[in-house]
């Protein structure tokens, strides 16, 4: 069959974890508590079938195997967190040697068997001491993480050369000071604001600790989840509305760490509400210096919105809504299963913005995927699951970015979420995404699924 989608020479091919997600091993050789494993202590009830992070899918005694599979699934890269609290038990202090060795031997495997490590530092999972005294709502937890990452460049250094700070850093700042989906669990806007500025510190931060550490050819990055907001209409209104959800949920991090500025729209409204975070000296220089080399994007869907149907209640939390609704369009196509509309062409419009208006940064699709609950239902005599609508999501993307390649975006890859199915912060595992089945009944059993084949297939032809 002829290629109609070729993609670049040296395209990267691969998948993307995290370490609480995949690890298991919560309590063992000396790893440290972090959120997760305090709040599912905490409150199990607000885990889905009680399930929480002690197993997962138990890649920290089985990598190994998971790494040939990653090679027969035609990777040539793959992207893999660090957990703070298993390196730095408790935040800062001792480094945990069992940690080191373990991260060494991860990192090597996969290199041995041609695939690059791709490493990033923070994937939602904040040590435990350091959330005891606020977490990112104190200055000092900036401290903290960049020492963290210092340790981390001048010992994988050598090896690794494609280093991310954060994994879609917006999400923490949501779920736990907006939208009550992670710990702590706070509702308070002014908090959220206070903790997403610290965010961006620690990631600038980071990014200066790396440009002093001087690793031979390597790049940084940040993992961004990035969802084009699109208006109902052209009504003023509803163009307004996209806007503003776009500056809270884009562009809050996305400007900073690709322009080393805040955008002056979002400053402004901040300040109209009262809203400003607590800055020092120093601070816009320290970002405006240390912005990023690599942009990793993580797309799902899109944010459609429009403007508000009602004022907002005065008494109540204030929150990004106030300014928008969202929209449900009709006859959009959706993945029932996770309640996400499917909107393939929104994954070229947002790498259009970045070539129109971020310099045409150097980036790839960090994640793109789709959850689907009771796959077990279209697993085949063989043992195989026929994950065909899969495939179908995956190759309607594919299309999209390679229209993108054509007119000149700098994009270099695309790593599905995620290598094999994985434990999902309150999930559990619901929804499966992985190229490959991890069956819980048979102690974690790995089996290639269908879309994992042909994964193989297009990274080797480097297209379909």
């Amino acid at each position: 069959m002829a290629i109609k989608y070729k993609f670049p020479e040296g395209f990267w091919w691969g998948s993307a974890t995290s370490a609480t997600q995949i690890e298991g091993a919560s309590r063992e050789d000396g790893k440290g508590i972090n959120i997760w494993d305090y709040w599912y202590e905490q409150e199990p009830n607000r885990f889905f079938d009680g399930i929480g992070p002690e197993k997962t899918s138990d890649f920290y005694h089985r990598y190994k195997e998971d790494i040939q599979l990653m090679k027969e699934t035609g990777h040539n890269s793959f992207r893999f967190s660090i957990s703070w609290s298993r390196l730095i038990p408790g935040g800062t202090g001792k480094v945990n040697e069992k940690a080191v060795d373990f991260y060494n031997r991860v990192i090597d495997e996969l290199i041995q068997n041609g695939i690059e490590p791709f490493v990033n530092l923070f994937h939602f999972d904040m040590p435990m001491e350091l959330q005891k005294i606020g977490g990112w709502e104190n200055r000092k937890v900036i401290d903290s993480y960049a020492s963290y990452a210092k340790i981390c460049f001048e010992t994988f250094g050598d090896r690794v050369k494609k280093w991310f700070t954060f994994n879609e850093p917006i999400v923490p700042v949501e779920g736990g000071y907006l939208y009550d989906f992670h710990y702590p669990n706070v509702v308070d806007f002014q908090r959220a604001v206070q903790v997403a500025y610290h965010t961006v510190l620690a990631h600038a931060k980071a990014v200066q600790v790396f440009r002093k550490t001087n690793i031979k050819d390597g790049k940084i990055g940040i993992i961004l989840n990035l969802t084009p907001s699109y208006p109902r209409s052209q009504h003023p209104a509803d163009v307004k509305a996209a806007n503003i959800a776009d500056l809270f949920f884009n562009r809050s991090f996305l400007d900073p760490a690709v322009k080393g500025v805040y955008p002056a729209e979002l400053v402004e409204l901040l300040k109209t509400y009262s809203f400003l975070p607590k800055t020092e000296e120093g601070d816009l220089k320290l970002i405006r210096e240390n912005t990023v080399d690599l942009l990793g994007v993580n797309y799902y869907q899109p944010r459609r919105v429009k403007a508000k149907e009602n004022l907002p209640n005065p008494y109540a939390p204030f929150m990004p809504e106030r300014f928008f609704d969202d929209y449900e369009m009709p006859g959009r196509k959706m993945n029932r299963h996770r309640g996400w509309e499917i909107y393939e062409k929104g994954i070229y419009d947002l790498l259009i913005n970045l070539k129109e208006n971020y310099g045409n940064i150097e980036c790839y699709i960090s994640e793109n995927g789709i959850g689907v609950e009771g796959e077990e239902k279209f697993r085949n005599e063989e043992g195989m699951i026929e994950d065909d609508y899969r495939i179908e999501f995956i190759r309607e993307h594919l299309k999209w970015l390679h229209k993108a390649i054509r007119e000149g975006v700098n994009v270099k890859g695309y790593h599905m979420w995620t290598f094999m199915d994985n434990w999902s912060w309150t999930n559990a595992y619901k929804n499966r995404y992985g190229f490959v089945s991890v069956n819980l009944d048979k102690d974690c059993e790995r089996t290639i699924k269908k879309s994992g084949y042909w994964f193989k297939q297009v990274a080797e032809q480097n297209g379909f």
